[in-house]
């Protein structure tokens, strides 16, 4: 174990691990899902639900997963042998940390495909693609890219790459460095398409759509919407937010920079919708476009407004930021599982890691054109991953972490690794992650199966 912790490499300080962190959260989930599934649910009122399952269920299930990290030291699965140990649990909790990297590795293999059609609209917006097109030929766009496996494949290859250049080049030297570049590049787009917006005619609109509350149009199903996305935009329980939390120095508050951390990504969200929303009216179209808001919607309103050109590319890039800040996160656990296990440099890890969810990628791929007849529960090979691990495993994850780090860690260890300013204060997180947080995740998990 000792030999394992040395290979560990460590932040350079607290500031470089809320970066990180933060990039692992904001992603594909914050600019391109948020605004959509918030204009199927009613704008303002989901907005404010969402807002309370962020700091009721996923702020202290992240102070667990990163307190479980930074006590372990290692990777999640030598992260869980260790921690069972010390609180002599059972043996089987070690399948917790290797869930974690299933997970993050299955999304990982789908993610860099999506990423890599956004990667592909950063081109598309550069060369005019969009200029003048209506909904019919943005369409045909769309239709004849996802239709290509060429293409896909390019795209993909491209941004699996560049995941795999990074992480290989290590903690400081390449994870934190890049995460310094992307984080603020990221904020720097947001302000600049926010600027942008309220030059909109709409935006004012879409501005009362996005923070006017109205409760009679939240459902049931809207309220567990809100939850689900609030414990999957955080990144939690797949494995990245335990393997950050170990690269955490020992002098940092867990609670200050959880909560730093979900702060910059629910304003994250909340500026793609304040983005996204007033381009939407301004231009006559909906809210409740479902995925194809992004790809499908938007590239219509740049392709017809006044410097569309130049903000769809900025856009795009964004959205290529957010991406990646999150792919570096979804492989590094593996990686860092390969380097501490398998004896492997850095480099061979990250080929070996790479090339693997590179490859199963190609089934992502072909679902949406050579491949799209085939159907597993009736779903195709995407839909059926996509479904095994946002709305299966990471719930799953999500409340065991919550169990142990709540009912089976000795209270003395996650006190000491929290560092609270109070006993008061613990005995709120106490409560949240005993009860409140996993009886959440729960619900959602009935929801899912069916059963609510």
């Amino acid at each position: 174990m000792d030999i394992k912790k040395l290979q560990h490499g460590e932040w350079s300080s607290s500031f470089a691990f809320i970066l990180a962190a933060t990039g692992s959260a904001v992603g594909l989930g914050n600019i391109w899902k948020f605004p959509y599934i918030t204009g199927e649910n009613g704008g303002g009122a989901f907005v404010i639900v969402y807002l309370l399952c962020v700091g009721l269920m996923g702020v202290p299930i992240m102070m667990a997963e990163i307190m479980m990290g930074h006590r372990g030291k290692q990777n999640p699965v030598d992260t869980m042998n260790t921690l069972l140990k010390e609180a002599g649990a059972d043996k089987s909790w070690h399948y917790l940390g290797w869930m974690g990297i299933v997970a993050g590795f299955l999304i990982l293999s789908y993610y860099s495909v999506i990423a890599g059609w956004a990667l592909a609209y950063v081109v598309k917006a550069f060369t005019g693609s969009f200029s003048g097109s209506g909904s019919a030929e943005i369409k045909e766009l769309f239709d004849n890219f996802i239709a290509s496996p060429v293409q896909l494949i390019f795209w993909h290859t491209l941004f699996m790459l560049a995941t795999m250049l990074i992480v290989a080049r290590g903690i400081n030297n390449g994870l934190e460095k890049a995460v310094r570049f992307l984080m603020p590049g990221l904020f720097v787009l947001l302000i600049l398409l926010v600027g942008y917006a309220m030059t909109m005619t709409s935006y004012a609109q879409g501005i009362y759509f996005l923070f006017n509350p109205d409760f009679s149009k939240l459902t049931f199903n809207s309220v567990l919407t809100a939850m689900g996305h609030a414990f999957f935009t955080l990144s939690l329980g797949m494995g990245a937010i335990m393997v950050y939390g170990s690269y955490l120095p020992s002098d940092v508050s867990i609670a200050k920079t959880s909560i730093l951390i979900a702060v910059a990504d629910t304003v994250v969200a909340l500026l793609a919708g304040i983005i996204v929303f007033p381009i939407v009216f301004s231009n006559g179209l909906h809210p409740d476009s479902g995925p194809g808001l992004i790809f499908q919607t938007l590239p219509i309103a740049f392709g017809n407004m006044t410097g569309g050109w130049l903000f769809g590319i900025l856009f795009f890039v964004m959205l290529v930021f957010a991406a990646l800040s999150s792919s570096i996160s979804l492989i590094e656990p593996a990686v860092a599982w390969l380097v501490e296990n398998q004896r492997m440099s850095r480099e061979k890890a990250c080929i070996w890691a790479g090339l693997t969810a590179w490859l199963l990628g190609f089934a992502t791929i072909f679902s949406f054109n050579i491949g799209s007849g085939i159907k597993i529960f009736d779903r195709n090979f995407f839909q059926l991953l996509d479904y095994l691990t946002a709305n299966l495993m990471l719930p799953i994850g999500g409340f065991f972490i919550a169990v142990f780090a709540g009912w089976i860690m000795q209270h003395q260890h996650s006190e000491q690794e929290l560092k609270m300013p109070d006993r008061q204060s613990y005995r709120i997180w106490k409560f949240l992650v005993c009860y409140v947080s996993p009886a959440a995740v729960f619900l959602i998990f009935l929801h899912v199966v069916g059963v609510l």
